[in-house]
């Protein structure tokens, strides 16, 4: 449940002082927000209701001393207030909520995009997010990789966007179009030069409301175990947190995953090694749009420098949301749905729909 936005005081600009000065006051005597603080003041810049001086202020004195679970968790409370809504169909298996930075990828080949079909091939519901390319890395988006898979998902109303869910479990909410207001502090990222709390938020919210598994990337383990007590706090029982290439949900190929399954607040430790299960290489740099497509193509007929982090990430993730009984299992399911074109049916299902959303 959504908790209300709370303030005594009524000035918005008065307010985010009052916000500002407990988190900016210096390393001795600053304080964290409350739950509500941390919510109001989140409101207050998205509606820009705070001064631009205020807000960068805000977010780099914020950054320096880092965000505190219920900080994060108020947040999270605007986003889920102010943001889009996605919600299941009653006979629709709970889907897979995936978090990671909206800044995109700038120096390993995503895989994600070619799960989301593997696992949409085989039943199970995927929920992406993300943006166009922002600061700070200015990286490859979800938007841009699927339509270098020709599947253009972007310029659709959240109706639509619904719509497709439901007939094929599957959607990709896009800021621009579907959560505009957050644009807002897209700028104060190239001015600051830095990530704000913001984007540590990003990995932890998800449209879909309802049981679902949220999937969150990490890097740094503090940050990990901030995760677990916000979403705790937040209400979400059902958590993997991952610490995927560049923060993100990919999980490597080239070294150990570093997983952990969160249930009703408890942490279970869970690291596989793609080494024993037929899945060791190194993972595949960046190089270019067109290397991408060429190579994703071929990962989606098993094939190609893509196709064993491809099988290891679609085997896990099966696995992992319970349509197989162990990773190899998962692995040796991922691969007979490769080899037998239904990832490609898949996508060839999901460009259809989208024609048809776009010429209503």
């Amino acid at each position: 449940m959504v908790r209300p936005l709370t303030s005594t005081v009524c000035s918005g600009r008065e307010r985010f002082k009052q916000h500002l000065r407990k988190v900016g006051s210096g390393e001795h005597t600053s304080k964290g927000l409350t739950r509500d603080e941390a919510a109001d003041a989140l409101a207050l810049m998205l509606k820009q209701e705070a001064t631009p001086a205020q807000i960068g202020a805000f977010l780099i004195a914020h950054r320096i001393r880092r965000p505190e679970p219920q900080e994060l968790t108020g947040m999270l409370d605007t986003y889920r207030a102010m943001g889009p809504v996605l919600e299941s169909p009653a006979d629709q298996r709970m889907p897979m909520c995936f978090g990671m930075p909206f800044d995109g990828r700038t120096r390993t080949s995503p895989i994600y995009p070619l799960t989301s079909l593997v696992l949409v091939a085989c039943g199970q519901p995927v929920v992406l997010q993300g943006g166009d390319r922002m600061p700070i890395k200015y990286g490859i988006t979800a938007l841009d990789l699927f339509r270098l898979l020709d599947l253009n998902l972007g310029g659709l109303p959240l109706s639509s966007v619904q719509e497709g869910f439901n007939q094929h479990g599957f959607a990709l909410i896009h800021q621009p179009d579907h959560f505009r207001i957050a644009e807002t502090l897209i700028d104060y990222r190239e001015e600051l030069g830095k990530r704000p709390p913001v984007a540590s938020l990003e990995l932890l919210w998800t449209a879909h409301q309802g049981a679902h598994l949220l999937v969150s990337g990490f890097v740094h383990p503090p940050t990990e175990s901030r995760a677990w007590e916000a979403l705790r706090l937040a209400g979400e029982t059902n958590l993997l947190t991952v610490k995927g290439l560049e923060g993100g949900t990919d999980l490597p190929i080239g070294r150990a995953c570093i997983t952990a399954r969160v249930r009703h607040g408890q942490a279970e430790r869970l690291i596989l090694h793609p080494r024993d299960h037929g899945c060791h290489d190194a993972d595949r740099e960046w190089s270019s749009d067109s290397a991408w497509q060429s190579e994703a193509f071929e990962a989606l007929k098993n094939r190609g420098p893509l196709s064993d982090a491809l099988r290891w990430n679609a085997g896990a993730y099966l696995w992992i949301a319970g349509l197989s009984d162990s990773l190899d299992a998962g692995i040796e399911k991922a691969t007979a749905v490769l080899e037998e074109g239904r990832a490609l049916d898949q996508l060839d299902q999901l460009r259809s729909l989208q024609s048809a959303l776009c010429i209503r």
